[in-house]
């Protein structure tokens, strides 16, 4: 495998080893010490590409100390636009959200298709027929939801995420829980009849539970992220 591919999100770190867009191992770290995890999974000879998608800053030494690893570095973060300008897409997506466009571009061709992101957000992008980047939303995400009843609500519980989801509950954890599910489900929904004849993609920490909840037809993609970025690593 030759180029190593890295995405530093905000909760979450994901990685994997790719040759040209065929993904190898992948590795997933959540906590601080993201930089020391990056550094262990370094190759001891040098890959040909490292790149990197980050919601974190990189100090100059730890960007050294990487690039004495590989033969080039590429870094994406919300400062550097020029991979979305080559890609023709809008400088106010994250180098996250503008990979798994690229990704689908490839994955889908002549295609239209909705993609949805779950994580911390639940980000919504549309892309037409010929792969055009049309627009997209954003809305909290599943744990994002069932914190904020809790955090922003004075006597309303944290709640789990349920592994059952009733229409009507008569319990107070389970009013929450169904009804935060149940209302990105109706969202999706939403979405879906909004662009009926788009392919819907999903990705993210939570693609799987709620693409089993779905009755339309979903293509789960997991590792989208990283898939667009090992494109954007041999189209450089």
């Amino acid at each position: 495998m030759h180029n190593l591919i890295i995405d530093i999100g905000n909760t979450a770190l994901k990685a994997a080893w790719a040759d040209d867009i065929t993904l190898g191992k992948t590795f997933r770290y959540q906590g601080e010490k993201y930089i020391d995890f990056i550094y262990s999974i370094l190759p001891e000879s040098k890959a040909d590409t490292i790149i990197i998608s980050t919601v974190r800053e990189l100090s100059e030494a730890q960007k050294r100390h990487i690039e004495n690893h590989c033969e080039e570095l590429i870094l994406l973060s919300r400062k550097d636009k020029s991979i979305l300008k080559k890609y023709n897409l809008p400088e106010y997506l994250s180098p996250d959200r503008a990979a798994s466009i690229i990704a689908t571009r490839y994955l889908f061709k002549n295609s239209p298709c909705t993609i949805f992101d779950f994580g911390n957000t639940l980000t919504i992008d549309f892309l037409d027929e010929k792969g055009e980047y049309e627009g997209g939303n954003i809305s909290p995400g599943l744990v994002t939801r069932l914190k904020s009843i809790n955090r922003y609500s004075k006597y309303l519980p944290l709640v789990e995420i349920p592994d059952e989801v009733e229409e009507i509950n008569n319990s107070l954890n389970k009013s929450i829980s169904s009804g935060v599910v149940l209302g990105i489900i109706f969202e999706i929904e939403g979405y879906a009849k909004f662009k009926a004849n788009n392919l819907m993609i999903f990705t993210g920490g939570d693609a799987f539970y709620f693409a089993k909840r779905m009755k339309n037809s979903i293509f789960v993609v997991c590792n989208l992220v990283l898939m667009g970025l090992a494109l954007i690593a041999v189209k450089k």
